[in-house]
Order: C-alpha cells, then structure tokens, then sequence
C-alpha cells in the first residue's frame, strides 16, 4: 500500500487533475482580488509601522521615562479629537463615494472638495489650540505641563488632515500602495527626526522630553502630507458641484458628529484615568507613570497585531459599499462569516502569544514589571478587539453610522464607568477589566445588528 502510494507510476486523474487547475485558478483570482491585494499590502506595511512605533515606544520608556511619556500619551486624546472634527466624517465620505463613481473626475471632485472643507476646519481648530493651550491644559486635560505641547501638536493637525483626505481617496479607489507609501513614511520620519533631536539636545546638554518628542508627530504628518500631494498632481476633475457637496455634507456632517461624540467620550475617559488614579492613593507623579506604562507600553504591545484587522478593516468599507449598490447580498453575507473567523483566529492566537510572552515584554523590553502585567490582563480583550472593529466597518459600509456611534459610545460609556467607579477602588485593574468588558459588549452589538440587517 504505501509503496503504490509513493510510485510515480500513480499519476493523477482526469478529475483529480481538473481539481487541482480549479483551485490554482481560485488561488489566482484571490491574489488578483483587489481587496486582498490591498489588504495584504496595507498588512505588510502596517506591520513594519507598527513595529517600529513598537520599538519607539520602547526608545521613549527608556528615554523620557514613565512620567513624561504618561504627559505625551496625554496630548493624543486632543490631537484625535482635533482630527474628528475636520476630517472623521469627511474622510469616510469620500471614500464611500469614491467607490461609487463612474470615472476618476468625478471621484477627484470629492476629493478636492472634502479636502478643502478638511484644509478650512483644520486651521481653524490649529489656531484655537494655540491660542488657548494654557487654560486647555489647565481644564480639561487637567496638566499644565501640556501647554507647550499642545502649541506643537496644533501645527501637526493641517498636514495630517491633507495625506487622511488623499488616502481615503485612494482606499475608495482600492489603490493600497498610495495609504501604504504614506503610512510608512510618515513613521520612519517621525522616528528618525525624534532620534535625530534627542542627539542634538544631549550633544547641548539637555535632557530629551516629551515636547521633542512630539515635534517628531509635525515632521512626520508634514513628510506624509507632502508625498500625498506629491504623487496626487491635482489633476484636473468633472461633475456636479452641488450635488457632490450634497453628498458629502450629507454623509459627512453625520459621520463627523459621530466622530466628535466618540472622540470626546475617548478623550474623557483617558483624561479620567490619572485623575481616578490620584483618587486610588497615587501621587501625581506616580499616577501619570502608571498612564503611561499604560498606553505608551502595555496597549502598544497589544494593539501591535490589530494591524491585520485594520487592514482588512479599512478595505472592507468600499468593497462593502459597491456589494450593496449592486445589492450582492450573498457576497455581503460572505464578507461577514469570513471577517468574523479571520478575527477570531487572529485575537485568539494573539491572547495565547500574550499570555507566554507578556512577562518577557515587559521585563526585557520596556524594563518595567507592571508593564509585563497590564499586558497579560489585556491580552484577553485580542478576539474582541478585532472582531469589533471589523465588523464596525463592515456597518459603516452598509452604511450605519448610526449604529456604529451607538456601540461605540455604550463601550466607551462602560468603560468610563469603570474609570470613575472602579479605579478608585481596584486602581489600575478596575480599568483592564473594564476594557475587556466593554470589548465584549461591542463585538457582541455589532454581530447582533448585523445578524438583524444581514444575516437574516
């Protein structure tokens, strides 16, 4: 038997041979598929990013320290809030209805015309933050110590809006390589200019801080704003004016609300954290440590893999959209089961590499014990992480924004809840497990509303 098995005189079938042509040809059209090409594409790209923000993350810890990176993860609630607000909502819409024009005229219409209400909204937010960083920093992040760091992350918003509008023209055109290009220059050049000032100011003596290594944000955005424009070349474009800034307005100022919304929430909860820390019994000092192992050294290390599900995610919103123009309900239905294995796999795999490996991490990367901890406790949130977020895009594309804001804001909600009543009670661990709580909560939304609408 296993002689025959082995003999080259046991050639294949007809059928046999017919079997296997069939699969090189899926396998081949797979590969051709443009959203797989792109998903691939913007997976292997945005894995180099994340791994050398992964590292930088690491050259930070060990450099500014716990406490002034705690200041500069502080800044970014703002700065995302900032970007909700001029280009959140525009960003999605030119995407979706990039997907749905005929010709590139047309789409570059959009593009242009939600980037120049982008370009209008972004200096105008640039310029209240500068000139109100004092009582901002004072108030509502509730640190002073931000002021001049807001002065430098208000000169990032502009340029970081330009090369967002560009991408999400080239995402609705499902040309990866332009996002992908951007994403990865935009980070080699914020960390090779961080580097590059850190060396200036021990060469002068001074002491590398959490405002130097913000300027690293400005250089970046500006890098990353300048190839989009670059390769763009503002062709010429065609259309109807006015219904194309219908159109945006309309998918736009919801979207943008929605954004703000949630930005807002996520920007409160993260101010909160150091404030309930102090409530919990830790200094000030101590309590901006602990946010910083937080979000600078634990999360870091746990949102490393969601680069695979952001990938996907981000594709999955225009391809989502031209099935429903086309009413392709099978082929919606079959995005869906595939999104939710591929997550699952994907956040299992990651919680069980989180387990083994959270120590050493910690230990041996960042040199910080509690960072190794957090990560362990996180790593329990991987499945739902990703399942949230892929099937949350999968609703923008079917177009539900509404629903979208909805889980958002119920997970952010709980997990503020547990800020303010857990934290002060449990410290730090109160907000873990409010984290994989509210994870839980949104990945189960999601599916249930998809299940209503789609999976009928």
């Amino acid at each position: 038997m296993f002689d025959s098995f082995f003999s080259f005189k046991n050639k294949p079938t007809v059928s046999n041979t017919s079997t296997v042509l069939l699969s090189k040809e899926k396998i081949a059209a797979l590969l051709h598929s443009k959203l797989v090409a792109g998903a691939l594409l913007l997976t292997v790209t945005g894995i180099i990013t994340r791994l050398i923000g992964f590292f930088y993350k690491i050259f930070l810890s060990r450099t500014i320290g716990a406490e002034a990176l705690g200041v500069y993860q502080l800044v970014f609630p703002l700065f995302m809030f900032s970007l909700s607000i001029c280009c959140g909502g525009i960003q999605t819409a030119i995407s979706r209805y990039t997907a749905f024009c005929e010709t590139k005229k047309e789409a570059r219409l959009y593009l242009y015309l939600g980037m120049a209400a982008s370009i209008l909204l972004a200096v105008v937010v640039s310029v209240f933050i500068y000139q109100y960083a004092a009582p901002i920093s004072q108030y509502f992040l509730q640190e002073p110590s931000c002021e001049n760091l807001l002065k430098v992350m208000a000169l990032a918003i502009v340029p970081a809006c330009i090369h967002t509008c560009v991408n999400a023209y080239y995402y609705g055109t499902k040309k990866a390589a332009i996002p992908a290009s951007s994403q990865l220059i935009e980070q080699i050049v914020r960390v090779v200019g961080v580097y590059v000032i850190f060396l200036i100011l021990e060469e002068s003596g001074q002491a590398p801080s959490a405002q130097a290594a913000l300027w690293g944000i400005v250089i970046g955005e500006l890098s990353a704003a300048l190839f989009s424009l670059t390769v763009l070349r503002f062709q010429s474009a065609s259309g109807n004016l006015i219904t194309a800034g219908k159109n945006l307005i309309s998918l736009g100022v919801p979207l943008t609300c929605n954004r703000i919304a949630l930005s807002l929430a996520q920007s409160l909860e993260n101010i909160l954290i150091p404030a309930s820390l102090r409530a919990f019994g830790y200094s000030s000092s101590d309590a901006l440590s602990l946010y910083g192992i937080l979000t600078g050294m634990a999360l870091a290390s746990v949102m490393l893999p969601a680069v695979l599900s952001n990938s996907v995610s981000v594709l999955l919103l225009p391809e989502i959209s031209n099935a429903q123009a086309k009413q392709q309900t099978e082929r919606i239905k079959s995005l869906i089961v595939k999104t939710v294995e591929f997550s699952l796999i994907l956040g299992f795999a990651c919680t069980l590499l989180f387990l083994c490996c959270g120590n050493f991490a910690g230990m041996h990367l960042f040199h910080n014990h509690l960072a190794g901890v957090y990560i362990r406790i996180l790593s329990w949130i991987c499945p739902f992480l990703f399942l949230g977020s892929t099937l949350g895009s999968v609703l923008q594309g079917l177009g539900k924004p509404k629903t979208v804001l909805a889980i958002n804001l119920t997970a952010s909600s709980i997990r503020i809840g547990f800020v303010i009543f857990a934290i002060p009670v449990f410290g730090m661990r109160g907000y873990l497990w409010g984290a994989l709580v509210s994870q839980i909560v949104a990945s189960g939304l999601a599916y249930v509303s998809l299940k209503r609408e789609v999976l009928k």
